[in-house]
């Protein structure tokens, strides 16, 4: 390729290579989200969605369930092995990623009941969630499954699973759970990173209605 016909250099880089590739969609994304986390209600239609789609149903709406309840990051949701669960106590020892402090949490009713299901159909696995094939799955299938979820279910807006952390924050501030139980339970090492739940739980203006 001639000089004449070919790429042209600008400032060091050669003009056309590197700069038409896709950019990420996370801020066009975060600009059409109306807030960080999903509420409650939008979880449940998710989880049924789910569960509904038909051989790993009941399989991706106890990921999602999980993921909300013990506010898990995706690493740490795909990493979930079986030697961290005490089902006879309920009980679930949850590794955080991000240098964060690891904990041990309750299981409710409906967890055990879908655990004790996982585990009859893949008795063989290490591993909680896995694929067809027996593998561990990963970060990107969540996102993916996720995504696709959002979708059937119709959210208005895109959704990814760290929406499901920061729903389990919230839930838990507006339940009026102290500030240092929350940090222990989420894992944070800094409060500060605790803090944005619970400055925007709506009992410290409690009392404030007008009249």
């Amino acid at each position: 390729m001639s000089e004449a016909t070919g790429p042209r250099a600008v400032n060091g880089t050669v003009a056309g290579i590197g700069h038409n590739r896709p950019r990420s969609n996370r801020r066009a994304n975060d600009a059409l989200r109306p807030r960080k986390h999903l509420l409650e209600a939008e979880i449940e239609k998710l989880m049924k969605v789910a569960r509904a789609e038909g051989r790993y149903g009941q399989r991706d709406a106890l990921a999602i369930m999980l993921a909300f309840r013990h506010g898990l990051r995706s690493a740490e949701l795909v990493g979930l092995q079986w030697s961290q669960f005490d089902l006879a106590r309920g009980t679930m020892h949850v590794n955080r990623v991000k240098s964060g402090d690891p904990s041990t949490h309750y299981l409710n009713a409906k967890e055990r009941r879908g655990l004790r299901q996982l585990q009859r159909d893949w008795p063989d696995s290490r591993h909680l969630f896995v694929s067809e094939r027996g593998d561990p799955v990963t970060t990107q299938w969540f996102r993916r499954m996720f995504a696709r979820l959002g979708v059937k279910a119709e959210m208005p807006f895109p959704i990814n699973p760290h929406m499901l952390r920061h729903a389990c924050g919230f839930k838990l501030a507006n339940a009026g759970k102290d500030t240092r139980s929350l940090q222990g339970y989420m894992g944070h090492r800094n409060a500060q990173s605790t803090v944005v739940y619970t400055a925007l739980s709506p009992d410290r203006f409690k009392g404030w209605e007008a009249e």
